[in-house]
Formats: C-alpha cells, structure tokens, sequence
C-alpha cells in the first residue's frame, strides 16, 4: 500500500480525496499535517489516520508517509512541491500546479534530481466518462471533429476564499479555466496553435471572474466561457462531421449531475447514451497515481504535459490584453 500523507486540512481534501484515498485498493492516508496540530489532529481522528504532523516539514521529514498529496493554496504549490520531492516523497499536486508554464521547469528538475514521481492531480483524466469521449473520438463516431465547446460556472463572492485572493493564487482561469483546456487536449492529443479571449476582473479582489476564450488547434477550435460570479453550470460538447458527443456533468462528476454521454447522429433523429453510474473519479486518480509510484504501466498527467496547459492559460491572460490572435 502507498502511504500517503495529506498536507493541509483544505475542504477539497477532506471532502473528496481524503475519503478516496482511504477507498482505494492500493493506497492508504497514514498521516495528515497542518500548520494547526489541533487541526490535523481532528481530521486525522475523523479519517482513522494513525499521525497527525503540527508542520509540512515533520511529515515530510516522517519514515511514515511514501506520497504526499497537496491541496494549499495555488501559489504554495511549486514551492512545497520541490520541497516534497526533494525528502524523496511522490507528489499528487492539486491543480493548477504552478501559475507560469517556466515555473513547472523547476518541478521537473526536482523530479528527475530525486527519481520521484510528480503529477498533477487532474482526476478528469482517469474518469470513464472522459476516457469514453477520447475513444468514441478516435474511433470516428462523430466523423472529423470541428468544433468543441464548454462552459463552467459557479458563484462564489466570498473575499475570504482563496480563490477571491490575487496573493494565494486566485482566479476564475487557474481554477476552473484549467478543465475545458486540459480535456480538450486529453481527448484529442492536440494542442492549441493561438487564442483570442475577453476576460474580465473583480473591481474589489482583482482576481479574474470571467473570460471567454476561443481557441485554434489547426484542424477544430475551441470555445468556451468560464466565470467564479454566474450561476451554476458545466457543459462539454464536441460537434463533428457525422455528429456530436455532450458530456453531462463534464468535471465534477455525479455532483452537479449525471454522469452521462450523449452520442447523436448527423441528423439528430438517433442517439446512444452511455451512463457511469458511480465512477468515482478520485479514487480512481489515487489508484494510478499509486501504481505509476510503484513503476506500474500506468497513464498519468506528466510535467511536460502540464507545462503545455499552463502554456495555454498564459496565452488566455496575453490574449486578453490585446485584439486578435495570441499565439500559445
């Protein structure tokens, strides 16, 4: 069993990955540490984990853990990543993983220095619903794909909430712009050639709240809009030649609803729904993430492929600037 230890006692830990981890065939959270002992002592309690660590520095320096899973805020991610790594742990990062594409160069040297594996936690790559839309797309099913389009929205005003705060990290694009970019790109193995995008900021945070992008890969683009401040939605869909695939509940799987595809024809007068009913996307990342630890065969995000998502959000930001085309 990978041991893994948590740093931090943030929601998204425990509430969704934490229980993934302790739900998972092949690893296990034997430590959970915080800036707050009290804090990683209760959550630790709560889970049944057996250590609890009053700094990042005792858990990493512990015999207990093997992995260390880290959900701080965005700009602390590069910084505890190295340091991580270089105590001979592996890394789950939660996305995004840096702020700048040339600042994951330095999580790939840590990597490579200390012969340790390092990704980031993008638990949409080992969901079936997404592994589903990249074959359907390979095998043909909608002919020669043209167009792909997205939306993700929620309302969050809370100027406590990391995601309002410019220092931590915050922003509409780091947070969420991040799904229809890296999905697109994992389903198609393209990558973006130049973006125009209007985005939009908070007159109070100063973080980023909306943008609205369109990309070119060569042979299909990409359009999508994102937002921290409209009401709540998630929409994938990709139009081709022969017909179109919707993705029901793209990111946050059976949370905002079902975890379905639509697959229609050229006509819309027939149609195929594949449905994955508890697909458990976090344990499912905590499980590969363990066995590529192990040197397993296993299909993960790697760094380099992490690099070429940020790249794409720095062009969203650079596009946003000017009027026309930003090339990635």
């Amino acid at each position: 069993m990978l041991r893994f230890g948590i740093m931090s006692t943030a929601k998204i830990g425990r509430e969704l990955v934490v229980p993934a981890i302790q739900d998972a065939e092949n690893c296990v959270v034997t430590a959970i540490a915080s800036r707050d002992l009290g804090k990683a002592r209760e959550m630790a309690d709560r889970f049944s984990v057996p250590h609890a660590f009053g700094s990042y520095e005792e858990m990493l320096a512990s015999d207990k853990i093997d992995a260390v899973y880290i959900p701080l805020p965005t700009a602390q991610h590069v910084e505890w990543t190295i340091k991580a790594a270089d105590a001979g742990k592996h890394v789950l990062c939660e996305k995004p993983i840096a702020l700048k594409a040339d600042e994951i160069d330095s999580l790939i040297a840590a990597r490579d220095r200390n012969k340790v594996l390092v990704t980031e936690a993008y638990m949409v790559t080992y969901a079936p619903v997404w592994l589903k839309v990249r074959q359907l797309i390979k095998d043909g099913a909608i002919g020669t794909l043209l167009h792909v389009q997205g939306a993700f929205t929620y309302f969050n005003r809370d100027p406590g909430n990391m995601r309002n705060i410019p220092e931590l990290g915050g922003g509409a694009l780091p947070d969420i712009g991040v799904y229809p970019t890296i999905t697109t790109r994992f389903v198609t193995g393209e990558e973006p050639r130049r973006v125009q995008a209007v985005t939009r900021r908070d007159p109070d945070f100063g973080t980023d709240i909306y943008s609205s992008v369109k990309a070119d890969f060569g042979g299909f683009e990409l359009s999508f809009y994102i937002s921290t401040q409209m009401a709540n939605r998630q929409i994938m869909v990709f139009h081709g030649s022969e017909g179109f695939i919707e993705v029901k509940s793209p990111f946050n799987a059976d949370r905002w609803g079902a975890e379905e595809i639509e697959l229609s024809n050229r006509s819309h007068n027939e149609s195929t729904t594949f449905r994955f009913p508890d697909s458990r996307q976090y344990k499912r990342e905590a499980e590969a993430f363990a066995r590529a630890a192990k040197g397993e065969a296993q299909e993960i995000v790697s760094l380099e492929s992490s690099k070429l998502s940020q790249a794409f959000i720095d062009a969203i930001y650079r596009a946003s600037e000017k009027d026309g085309w930003e090339t990635v």
